[in-house]
């Protein structure tokens, strides 16, 4: 099976197109480049053929309208309609838009160059919202030309339950669900991360209950960690503000236990950054947060594994599977995250890190609980069983394959 991948890889990296990348590695690489010696087809039977769709060189670029980018749109509509004839391709794979009208308008423009010279069209919902948006913040004339231009995808992919309704808004022909995965990042887990939370978690129960003479330094901090991009809606200014008012409640209580948050992750502008800081400076927390932006992997999983606690209090209008609490269920990283979108689904039922959105007293409220909770054993059990790379794969091998049944 012949596959057109209209979508983009990094850079920009966030997850949409992370996913894009290991699924095009996964099914045997761009067919457009030069065939492997052997010429052996991929596992999964799937030839995909790529138009790398970039719009936006950084995050600040992502849903801004740029003049420029009405002409590369079109220089991509032209790449896929030249493979469709020159390759044969007639499945056409696209991940559509949030409710952004700048994105949106993006989807028109693509959906009407390109979709009369394909068969069968394949969207695949990354990002989650649209069809509230386009029920409550947009005219009727333009959800009626939404509509006229994206209905009736002869599949729509989707990550959750909760996803579901933005593929049926737009009348999908069919719908499937297939969660997002990972490769697992700590194979070592029942080993070496397993151990070290358990006895990090004994640790901190003494320290509450008041033994803590034999405590040093380094026993005395819970290690926070919010790993995304740092802007308002990712959460961050509301992690801070939880963490410190945790630190409130320790020392009104005398204890000496202290949470300490680390911040890794790109800035979206930078006038959030500047303002993060100016926080930061105001309020003293110079000691307790620290800001190390962008990182390589191997900082990031150094800091995955020596985490205490992830916090990821989000409640970003697109939100939908965040690659980032997947990563951290693949460590066994205790999560104090938000009841918003597709995120309560990933954790498992009654988990008790779910928090309201913008809610910095319930943050700090189950920091201080989840800190002496026994969780990594259950979350690490969720990730083998929901989201690794293996299971993805083979869900999106499928639903792909179904389209010529």
């Amino acid at each position: 099976m012949k596959l057109l991948v209209f979508a983009h890889v990094p850079p920009p990296y966030h997850g949409q197109s992370y996913a894009v990348k290991l699924m095009l590695e996964s099914f045997g690489g761009n067919r457009r480049n030069p065939a492997p010696a052997d010429g052996t087809p991929d596992r999964f039977g799937i030839e995909c053929y790529h138009v790398n769709a970039r719009f936006s060189k950084t995050l600040e670029d992502i849903g801004e309208f740029q003049g420029w980018k009405i002409f590369l749109i079109l220089f991509y509509c032209l790449q896929a309609v030249w493979c469709r004839f020159r390759h044969g391709v007639d499945v056409f794979y696209y991940v559509p838009a949030p409710g952004k009208s700048v994105a949106l308008y993006r989807d028109w423009l693509v959906m009407l160059v390109c979709r009369p010279f394909f068969k069968k069209i394949i969207f695949h919902w990354h990002a989650a919202g649209l069809a509230k948006w386009l029920e409550t913040a947009v005219s009727i004339r333009m959800r009626s030309f939404t509509y006229q231009r994206m209905r009736d995808a002869d599949l729509s992919i989707v990550l959750s339950e909760f996803n579901r309704r933005d593929a049926e808004k737009l009348t999908a022909r069919r719908v499937t669900i297939v969660a997002g995965g990972i490769p697992d990042p700590c194979p070592q887990f029942e080993t070496e991360i397993l151990p070290r939370r358990r006895a990090r978690i004994a640790g901190f129960k003494k320290i509450l209950a008041g033994d803590f003479q034999n405590a040093n330094d380094g026993d005395r901090i819970v290690n926070v960690l919010f790993l995304a991009h740092c802007t308002r809606e990712k959460g961050v200014f509301d992690a801070i503000d939880g963490v410190a008012l945790a630190n409130e409640k320790l020392a009104v209580g005398k204890s000496p236990l202290r949470f300490r948050l680390t911040l890794i992750g790109a800035y979206a502008s930078g006038a959030e950054e500047q303002e993060l800081r100016n926080l930061i400076r105001q309020r003293a927390l110079q000691s307790t947060v620290e800001c190390l932006g962008f990182v390589s992997n191997e900082r990031k999983t150094q800091a995955l594994v020596t985490a205490d606690l992830f916090c990821f209090p989000t409640y970003y209008s697109a939100e939908n599977q965040p690659g980032n609490l997947i990563e951290a269920m693949a460590f066994g990283l205790p999560v104090i995250t938000t009841r918003w979108r597709s995120v309560p689904e990933m954790l498992p039922p009654g988990y008790p890190g779910i928090v309201d959105p913008k809610s910095p007293g319930q943050i700090a409220d189950s920091l201080l609980r989840v800190a002496v909770t026994d969780l990594a054993g259950p979350l690490r059990e969720m990730f083998l069983r929901r989201f690794t790379i293996e299971q993805h794969l083979a869900g999106m091998a499928a639903a792909i394959r179904s389209v010529e049944e």
